[in-house]
């Protein structure tokens, strides 16, 4: 069963692939759509795997993970921002996806920082 958490991650994932194809097609673009995707991916993928944890340790380390690559995600979507002077970016929802990002991080984080105060 699917907790609140999976479901917005992976909601997160499935919007971020469908704004990448609204990017122009250029080199910097494909590099950085490529990124994105592989570190969004992987964030909701390990976290998938956290909820199948072998072990406490196993559950704290594959939610590191998913923070990691959240933080990444978080990252390439900032430098979409940075870059994107013209028209063609839907900055509306580069935000909401930049928002989205930092909230997941503090939600992951704070799941992450639990998780290891309670194996001391």
């Amino acid at each position: 069963m699917e907790n609140n958490l999976q479901k917005r991650i992976f909601d997160f994932v499935v919007e971020v692939i469908f704004y990448l194809r609204t990017l122009p097609d250029t080199q910097e673009y494909r590099i950085i759509k490529n990124q994105l995707i592989k570190a969004s991916s992987s964030t909701g993928a390990n976290y998938e795997e956290a909820q199948a944890a072998s072990s406490k340790a196993d559950f704290t380390y594959k939610t590191e993970i998913s923070l990691k690559e959240m933080r990444e995600s978080n990252y390439w979507l900032r430098l979409i921002k940075a870059i994107s002077d013209d028209l063609s970016v839907n900055t509306v929802k580069l935000n909401d996806l930049i928002n989205e990002s930092g909230e997941l991080k503090l939600i992951l984080g704070s799941i992450v920082s639990k998780s290891r105060k309670n194996k001391s």
